[in-house]
């Protein structure tokens, strides 16, 4: 059998491959702080995505190849233009202030995730992934695994194929040293801190955004959420690939 020619390897080379145009596109709200970077990253840097675009409230520079910044105008989420997208990805944490990128970009508060969750429906989003973090023990065990309050059900009644639900901690918000009440509420949560739970801890955003972008990948159709105890799992040695299979398998089976 002879071997092709050199100007049929160019064609095939310059020729598209079908992941090219089966790749879907991503609107991410909230590319800000150690994970929001991480991911940004992530889901960039992976390739898996045509197109990423992230929300923002300027223009600046932008350094990564597959990314476009998408300018809004206003908080008001259901006024906003409607885009094409597939994959949707929503986080609340803020931008660190040294970072101008990270000043550019917009990010959406709690009370804002109904409505930018209804304008990505309404883009065409069929998959949805929000990351909601919590102070670290302050998240009631009856809804670690479940929707919990009207928002979220609000959110999962809005017909997504995949709606993914990573409750991640954070670490409490830090208190000045100021007066005699801000420095005895800082010894009290530094106190509280040593009675919570290892598996209720924050980890880093690394594994966060690694847990994130997997269950991306693979959930399954239906409502998945991701309990912090879960996440921390996860953030162990070897242990994201079991956490991801048992937590999917469980949320899938009937």
């Amino acid at each position: 059998m002879s071997s092709p020619s050199p100007l049929d390897v160019l064609r095939g080379a310059q020729r598209p491959g079908s992941a090219a145009v089966t790749r879907p596109r991503m609107l991410l709200a909230g590319a800000t702080g150690p994970l929001g970077n991480e991911v940004l990253n992530r889901v960039v840097g992976g390739q898996r995505y045509a197109l990423v675009q992230v929300l923002a409230r300027e223009r600046y520079t932008e350094g990564l190849r597959g990314m476009q910044l998408l300018p809004q105008i206003g908080d008001d989420a259901l006024q906003w233009p409607l885009q094409t997208a597939e994959v949707g990805l929503i986080m609340f944490e803020p931008p660190r202030p040294f970072y101008q990128r990270e000043r550019a970009l917009w990010t959406p508060q709690p009370a804002q995730l109904q409505a930018v969750a209804q304008w990505m429906r309404a883009c065409g989003v069929q998959t949805l992934a929000v990351v909601l973090p919590h102070d670290m023990g302050s998240l009631p065990q009856s809804i670690r695994q479940g929707l919990a309050n009207v928002d979220e059900q609000q959110v999962a009644a809005l017909g997504f194929e995949r709606l993914i639900l990573v409750r991640s901690a954070r670490e409490p918000a830090r208190l000045s040293a100021g007066n005699v009440l801000h420095r005895t509420a800082k010894t009290l949560l530094s106190a509280l801190s040593y009675m919570v739970p290892q598996s209720d801890r924050p980890v880093r955003a690394m594994h966060v955004a690694k847990l994130v972008e997997a269950a991306l990948l693979h959930a399954p159709p239906g409502i998945h959420v991701a309990a912090p105890e879960r996440v921390w799992r996860a953030a162990q040695k070897d242990g994201l690939q079991a956490e991801l299979q048992d937590w999917l398998r469980a949320h899938h089976e009937p």
